[in-house]
């Protein structure tokens, strides 16, 4: 092996390598491949002002019209060929498989650097966040930058530096460390105990098929994840196709009535292929219900559906019924009658909380919120979201509030509770899922975040520990006009929530944030965020989890 690798030519001092990794599917790679090759000509010319030839490490296929690597064999044979000590930098405009270039920066030896565009029109920055994070967890040193078109002086000084020295320094001075005797006594006292009953009474995570599209830093292992109290069922996609074709239409129709009642709104079309039916939606109502009895035949308190790739060929998406899921005021789903008799009413009287795209970090999260909140006394509605994209945005809300910040689009599938969005259910729309990636179709949950206070985490592995980062931040509302910009901007027929962090800067998040998604909860009001804040953070903490508090965590500015 090391006489083949002597073989490899060196590549010359004034060049780097470029490698890039897409998604699975040829339909998506395709789409996203203009956005890619545009991106890779603007970093090819920043390069060069610096001197230095990018060579891409792997050539465009003109059978498949794309140059993404796009499989784990496809990635680790591109690396046979990569020199180990070679300069590489990995570069994605689009959603991208981490596991597919992960085993060779897993080995390779020389320096590393990340980069995205700074664009929300396909996700790269979700990608880019999503590699950070595998290759934290991975154990595995690299750089990461991000620009909107690699000219600006962030940019620019940060490539001179890595060019330099291997390496970018970034400011994550807004992280640090908990000090569990800083905490308010209530809310240590509160967190405390509810770690106590977590570790008594055991929780169980329901997992339908581990490992979404490649994420590994999704993915917890059984030997961190036993010791705060919480365990995981692993189950199939397969039992959950099985367990929609028992439920009945008649079933499928009630979860869609109750619905229309609470004035959700549902966009019809009449090609399956491209928009959205009444079929699917009942589909989807069917899995709603076949995922809440699964859930309760092994008594799980939280689950999650892969649902990409496994049921995409097979089913309508899962995200209405995962929003569903999550949301406190939901469709009731009654246990399968037996010999006639009545009934009863499965998870009632609250979510049964599901991570969308079977992200393990994101499921413990909801698994500590769900308990702190409800111990509170709070809507303990709760999701994931993608860290989508963002600007600043200088301007009034509707109401006339000022607005001068950084403005973050937080966005996901459509897996969002519908008590997070302006009118509820009533403000919620169902529209037909981007066809590259939902080939049977099925509707979102979108909606618009209704503006308040939230508290964001997300828990995270890293140098064989749990981790978690904590911190608060308002939802805001922005004009119709510059909503519909962001959502054309990004994908429409998904939610959106306008998000500003308290404290934590564009640079500094995606410096820090060891993940593609972030979790978030509402409060009423800014001390009720701060006391929620503390209490999850002391359960995390007694729980044996590393907690970080981010920008003005504890503060009820």
């Amino acid at each position: 092996m090391a006489a083949q690798q002597n073989e490899i030519a060196s590549p010359a001092a004034n060049e780097v390598l470029l490698i890039t990794s897409g998604d699975l599917r040829l339909s998506a790679n395709q789409a996203c491949w203009p956005a890619q090759r545009a991106m890779e000509e603007t970093l090819t010319a920043a390069f060069a002002q610096k001197g230095i030839k990018l060579v891409r490490a792997h050539a465009y296929d003109e059978s498949l019209r794309h140059g993404f690597i796009s499989s784990q064999r496809a990635g680790m044979d591109v690396f046979m060929k990569i020199h180990p000590q070679a300069r590489l930098v990995f570069a994605t405009a689009a959603w991208q498989y981490s596991h597919h270039v992960l085993p060779g920066l897993r080995s390779h030896k020389g320096p590393i650097l990340t980069v995205a565009n700074w664009s929300g029109q396909w996700p790269g920055l979700v990608g880019l966040l999503n590699l950070n994070g595998s290759l934290i967890k991975a154990g595995t040193a690299f750089s990461s930058i991000w620009s909107r078109d690699f000219t600006d002086s962030y940019f620019t000084d940060a490539l001179t530096e890595w060019l330099r020295d291997g390496k970018i320094t970034h400011d994550v001075s807004h992280v640090k460390a908990l000090n569990p005797l800083k905490l308010p006594a209530e809310s240590a006292k509160l967190g405390a105990s509810l770690a106590a009953q977590l570790k008594h009474r055991k929780a169980i995570m329901g997992v339908f098929d581990e490992g979404c599209m490649g994420m590994y830093n999704a993915i917890i292992d059984d030997e961190l994840l036993n010791p705060a109290g919480i365990f995981k069922e692993r189950l199939s996609q397969s039992a959950l196709v099985a367990k929609m074709r028992t439920v009945s239409q008649a079933e499928a129709e009630s979860v869609y009535n109750w619905l229309v009642a609470k004035g959700m709104k549902f966009a019809y079309g009449k090609d399956p292929a491209t928009e959205l039916t009444l079929d699917q939606v009942l589909e989807q109502c069917k899995m709603y219900i076949a995922a809440v009895r699964i859930a309760n035949d092994f008594g799980c308190d939280a689950i999650g559906i892969q649902y990409q790739q496994g049921l995409k060929d097979m089913t309508p998406a899962s995200d209405l019924a995962e929003g569903l899921l999550n949301n406190a005021d939901r469709p009731p789903v009654f246990a399968e009658s037996a010999n006639g008799s009545a009934a009863h009413e499965l998870y009632a009287g609250g979510p049964l909380p599901h991570f969308n795209e079977v992200d393990e970090c994101a499921g413990v999260d909801e698994l500590i919120t769900n308990r702190c909140w409800t111990a509170l006394g709070l809507d303990p509605s709760t999701t994931l979201h993608d860290v989508r994209w963002g600007e600043h945005y200088t301007g009034e809300s509707p109401s006339g509030e000022k607005i001068d910040d950084f403005v973050w689009v937080l966005q996901i599938s459509g897996a969002a509770p519908p008590n997070h969005f302006v009118g509820g259910y009533a403000g919620a729309r169902s529209e037909r899922q981007p066809a590259m990636y939902f080939p049977l179709g099925g509707g979102s949950l979108k909606g618009i975040g209704k503006p308040g206070e939230i508290v964001w985490s997300r828990v995270f592995v890293e140098a064989g520990a749990l981790h978690v980062d904590i911190g608060r931040g308002s939802v805001v509302s922005l004009p119709q006009a510059e909503t519909d910009r962001r959502w054309r901007e990004t994908t429409p027929p998904w939610p959106i929530v306008h998000t500003v962090l308290h404290g934590v800067t564009q640079n500094q998040m995606m410096a820090r944030h060891r993940a593609n998604h972030v979790n978030i909860a509402y409060a009423p009001s800014a001390e009720i965020a701060a006391k929620a804040l503390a209490t999850k953070a002391a359960m995390f903490a007694e729980l044996g989890v590393k907690v970080h508090l981010c920008g003005a965590a504890l503060t009820s500015e």
